[in-house]
């Protein structure tokens, strides 16, 4: 890279350091965390640079950032779920009830597999992508070779899709 993009770029950090720390801190509410996140955003930022349009740069980091912080909340609150499921494994009741349990969650995970097919298949890949294998957007959307935009928008459609074909006590 030529040294004057890296000085530019340095200014860019400078000048958006703190705007961007605020942003994903309001969501993930851990300064740690938060600078972890920060200058993951800032690589994301780097490398997204070729794909800018022109289109209001704040808004369009900001949004970088917003997005990022998003799915590490949601990671977050995932690892915690299987701890909390863990936990209640190890602490649960007798043997006959946790390998009823077992049996229940995974005769249900069979069942949403097989329900999964049910779905279109532009739907099937993003739901697939970002709730089974826990993918970002952002990853997705390059796995896809399309925008960002684009995954929100299939994702919201499935969403919608699966809240019109499906009924819960399918799955109780």
């Amino acid at each position: 890279m030529v040294e004057g993009n890296n000085h530019a770029f340095r200014l860019l950090v400078e000048k958006y350091r703190d705007h961007l720390f605020r942003t994903i801190y309001s969501v993930l509410k851990d300064q740690k965390e938060a600078e972890d996140a920060t200058q993951e955003v800032f690589l994301k930022i780097y490398t997204s640079l070729p794909n800018y349009q022109n289109q209001g740069f704040k808004t369009w980091i900001t949004r970088i950032a917003l997005n990022y912080a998003i799915d590490v909340r949601r990671k977050q609150q995932r690892r915690r779920e299987d701890m909390m499921d863990d936990m209640e494994w190890q602490l649960g009741g007798s043997d006959g009830e946790q390998v009823e349990l077992e049996v229940m969650n995974r005769e249900r995970k069979k069942l949403v597999q097989r329900r999964l097919k049910e779905v279109p298949e532009n739907y099937r890949t993003v739901i697939y992508g970002f709730y089974i294998e826990e993918k970002s957007y952002q990853e997705i959307a390059r796995e896809q070779n399309v925008q960002v935009k684009t995954i929100e928008t299939k994702l919201y459609r499935a969403r919608i899709w699966i809240k019109n074909h499906w009924k819960e006590e399918d799955f109780l």
